[in-house]
């Protein structure tokens, strides 16, 4: 699976930014370390060819996390962004700005998996809350911009 195109992303406070043209399967993994990388219940990825992947602003730190791997994160605020290993890098789906464009394919270390991911959207739905409209982000927007954060702040 091969997914062209112009994808771009970025961290959470916009320090760190990329475009990819070039993407691989997306998918998600299961294991404990993607679980502690990404502070989630799996961690979500999509394969990049190295040779089309820009960074536009900013530059990764990385972590070694094990042997054979790096992680890639925003060393400002954190964001989870890169996954290195052996036979290339992916990509957090998360730090696209279009994320729902990059729908996991496959699941990796599918035995790792948390025993009630499976039921998990089953569960009730709550109430907002938290009133949206009193709600002011300082997250970088889902684009590109010529610098950030604006110069008014």
């Amino acid at each position: 699976m091969t997914l062209t195109g112009v994808f771009t992303g970025g961290c959470q406070c916009g320090a760190v930014r990329f475009r990819a043209e070039k993407l691989g399967r997306p998918s998600i993994c299961h294991c404990r370390m993607c679980q502690k990388a990404s502070g989630g219940f799996f961690g979500a990825f999509v394969s990049a060819d190295q040779a089309h992947l820009t960074w536009t602003r900013g530059q990764p730190s990385l972590f070694r996390s094990s042997a054979k791997v790096k992680r890639g994160f925003c060393n400002r605020c954190g964001t989870p962004l890169t996954y290195h290993h052996p036979g290339g890098v992916e990509i957090t789906i998360g730090a696209f700005d279009q994320p729902e464009l990059l729908e996991p394919q496959v699941q990796v270390n599918h035995d790792k998996r948390l025993p009630w991911v499976e039921t998990l959207f089953d569960k009730p739905l709550a109430a907002q809350s938290l009133d949206a409209t009193e709600m002011v982000s300082y997250q970088h927007p889902d684009h590109d911009t010529a610098e950030w954060p604006p110069k008014d702040e």
